[in-house]
């Protein structure tokens, strides 16, 4: 029985490997299986990830994986398709309400939206940012996609709002779009490395939508503006570089010595 076309405003159906339409448990396996890959990327380089990894991962067979996905990589490009549709959220975020009385809150709302779809998927965006470093055309252009979404928003919401001089961020609204966005993509991703050095995530969020909100508004944030747990900190030196690594090295060549 020959399929019906999809139309303009339908998806294309998803396929197995040989070209058939599977009913809702194969979508359902499909859909286990991504999980599972996504699952193995958290703790595990991509490159070593194998079939039969991400099918017991699934409770199910290196053959059921074939039906799906041509290989491993198949299967995280899919995975990073779904970035593309998990930034059309943060674009309704970005055209929100920033009128006086609620444009701090909206900027509170877009970094920690940010800041959530980057969690996320964080594993997902490892393996892309790295496979785009490296020059592979079809992730990085799926990064592209994702954040682009995002940028065009912004961009049209600044121009939105800027006087006649343009934003505090720049004459053109797509470069100051473009700053922005790569701002909150690269604290995003890199976190855990401020958190480190004692920089409360709270604190990031903070710093981020004080200067969203100045790049939109043109204003400061409000008098009295902060979001919570974003306390200023103590003094702070830092911890050495590799000073953890280094004293486990002197401890285990004292150890060595002694014996």
């Amino acid at each position: 029985m020959p399929t019906a076309e999809p139309t303009d405003d339908e998806p294309d159906p998803i396929a197995t490997t040989d070209g058939r339409v599977p009913g809702r448990r194969g979508l359902a396996t499909r859909q286990r299986l991504l999980e599972s890959t996504a699952e193995l990327l958290v703790a595990t380089p991509w490159r070593s990830i194998k079939v039969i990894d991400i099918a017991r991962q699934a409770g199910t067979s290196p053959a059921t994986f074939y039906q799906y996905f041509e290989n491993v990589e198949a299967a995280i490009t899919v995975l990073a398709e779904e970035l593309v549709e998990g930034a059309g959220v943060l674009g309704e975020m970005v055209d929100g309400n920033w009128s006086d009385d609620a444009s701090w809150d909206t900027a509170v709302a877009v970094v920690e939206g940010f800041m959530d779809y980057w969690e996320r998927n964080r594993a997902v965006f490892r393996v892309v940012e790295l496979t785009t470093v490296e020059g592979d055309l079809r992730f990085q252009g799926l990064r592209v996609r994702a954040l682009n979404s995002v940028t065009v928003t912004l961009a049209r919401v600044i121009a939105n709002h800027a006087g006649t001089s343009g934003s505090p961020a720049g004459a053109d609204p797509m470069a100051a779009a473009g700053t922005l966005v790569a701002m909150l993509a690269q604290v995003a991703g890199h976190r855990y490395g401020f958190e480190f050095w004692g920089i409360r995530t709270a604190s990031l969020v903070d710093s981020q939508a004080r200067l969203l909100h100045w790049s939109v508004t043109g204003r400061p944030a409000p008098d009295g503006a902060k979001v919570p747990g974003a306390e200023s900190p103590a003094p702070r030196t830092g911890p050495v570089v590799g000073g953890g690594a280094a004293s486990a090295r002197t401890a285990k060549s004292k150890a060595g010595r002694a014996t």
